[in-house]
């Protein structure tokens, strides 16, 4: 347990400290989706090596969220938290320095396994430090960071590669990194005195199911699910694994053994439903962030760094939203303040699809975009209160881990289905709009709309921006139903109203 005083404990610079640490994550992650063709470009890389500069990534964070959250609640969390930080600094200065694509995807690897350390140590952190009042500003601080940070990563993104190179995507981490370590010498320790040994069958049940299931999710759009492709036997390979770690788990537990994922925190009402929908949310959100910027830089022509700025209109409503939701939540429940949060984000989603076309103006985005950032300020930030308000404060480093990977995969979803109507859209209109260009037509499916850059036919480039335009404006709307069956699932929400850890 925390063994600073209540005054202390529950001071704002452990929040600063570990939202400044998240952003730092967040914000990486979104850079390097905007240099990725500047790096393909100076290290003359392969489509399939680009491909697993962020693929290997997002395999190695899945994978060791659990594990490494359930180690932070043994071995203690600050701990966990400045390892985690320590390694992907090192791995971003590995990075950096970069020659080669093996180089680059070997620094990635290292740099997901510390964003795995990082992230699920600060809601767990926050769910251990906070109670009463302040633990729902705390909330939503760090709600706001993660959808805000989302969007502002593009725009810092397109600066810094435009005006100083791709290397400065892993550089710009080390000043911020380095910022927290500091603050992070200040943090209370904590952990679960009660926590027995390792589960050692249960962590690696874990990361081969975990990893299998978004390599599956990713992977989809370029291997396909025929006979000779990798995804169902890497599908198969997760369900048998997860299967098989509920029936570790649950024999373990009978048992009186450690274990690695305590399946009773799905008895909780709140974490239940709450994960369900945490699920929906990132898949709609990060969905969205994907195909939008696509959009406008290879259909519409603009720079990365102008797209940043409209996108950055998501992170104004998500930081807007922090700032409403303390006094918000004095006079709503938690689950009604993430209803509106997702209902929000879903008519903003509608707002985007309703207003998409070829000759969208620079600022027609921005009011939906405000909207759909609101929303995801008033969802991200109540919704994980919500999930973790009933959960004991010893399983604060397990839970938060599981929340994370539940988000984790939901945007493995998002990314795999919402891409996959992008690119199914891209090629019915290509087919409806250039009928006798086959050759074309397939080209810009195969690049998601990228190919549309190098058209030089004003006529034939006109065409391709339209059909462009129709495949986005079906993401939007899937997008909009799916953050709809989201508001469902949060209806299911108890309310929880923060009154169990108020009295605590």
């Amino acid at each position: 347990m925390v063994s600073l005083s209540e005054r202390t404990r529950q001071g704002w610079l452990p929040l600063f400290v570990l939202a400044v640490g998240m952003s730092m994550i967040i914000i990486d992650a979104t850079i390097v989706n905007v240099a990725v063709p500047a790096i393909l470009a100076d290290l003359r890389l392969s489509a399939t090596d680009v491909e697993w500069i962020n693929s290997i990534y997002s395999l190695m964070f899945a994978a060791l969220l659990i594990p490494l959250g359930r180690t932070g609640d043994v071995r203690g969390r600050r701990l966990v938290f400045v390892l985690g930080l320590v390694i992907f600094l090192a791995a971003s200065v590995l990075a950096a320095a970069s020659v080669s694509g093996p180089m680059l995807i070997g620094a990635r690897v290292i740099q997901g396994v510390g964003a795995a350390m990082v992230v699920p140590m600060t809601l767990a952190m926050i769910n251990a430090l906070y109670t009463g009042p302040r633990r729902t500003i705390a909330f939503a601080v760090w709600g706001s960071v993660i959808g805000g940070m989302a969007a502002v990563g593009p725009l810092l993104g397109g600066w810094l590669v435009t005006d100083h190179g791709w290397r400065w995507a892993f550089w710009v981490n080390l000043p911020i990194g380095l910022l927290v370590l500091a603050g992070a010498t200040r943090l209370p320790e904590s952990r679960d005195p009660s926590a027995g040994g390792y589960d050692i069958p249960g962590v690696l049940l874990s990361m081969a199911g975990t990893s299998s299931l978004v390599f599956s999710l990713i992977e989809s759009q370029r291997y396909g699910w025929g006979a000779s492709s990798p995804v169902p036997f890497a599908f198969a390979l997760a369900v048998l694994a997860l299967t098989g770690l509920v029936l570790v788990e649950r024999s373990r537990a009978r048992r009186g053994r450690a274990v690695m994922l305590d399946l009773s925190l799905f008895s909780i009402g709140s974490f239940r439903y709450g994960g369900a929908a945490a699920t929906v949310v990132a898949l709609g959100e990060f969905g969205m962030i994907l195909v939008l910027p696509l959009f406008l830089q290879t259909a519409i022509g603009y720079s990365a760094f102008q797209t940043g700025l409209i996108i950055a209109a998501l992170a104004a409503g998500a930081f807007v939203a922090g700032g409403i939701v303390p006094g918000l939540a004095k006079l709503l429940p938690a689950r009604r303040i993430v209803q509106v949060g997702l209902l929000c984000e879903a008519i903003g989603a509608a707002g985007i699809g309703l207003v998409v076309s070829p000759d969208l103006g620079p600022w027609t985005f921005v009011p939906w975009l405000a909207l759909y950032g609101l929303g995801v300020g008033f969802a991200s930030a109540q919704l994980t209160s919500v999930m973790l308000a009933q959960v004991p404060p010893h399983q604060s480093g397990q839970a938060s881990g599981l929340q994370s990977t539940m988000r984790q995969v939901g945007a493995a979803i998002g990314v795999a289905a919402l891409g996959g109507v992008l690119v199914t859209g891209l090629g019915g209109a290509m087919e409806r709009h250039l009928p006798g260009r086959p050759d074309l037509a397939r080209a810009v499916k195969d690049s998601g709309g990228a190919a549309i850059a190098a058209i030089r036919e004003p006529a034939t480039r006109a065409a391709a921006v339209e059909a462009s335009a129709e495949a986005t404006r079906r993401v939007t709307f899937v997008t909009s139903a799916v953050l709809l069956a989201g508001v469902g699932a949060a209806l299911l929400l108890p309310d929880t109203g923060g009154r169990r850890r108020e009295e605590e």
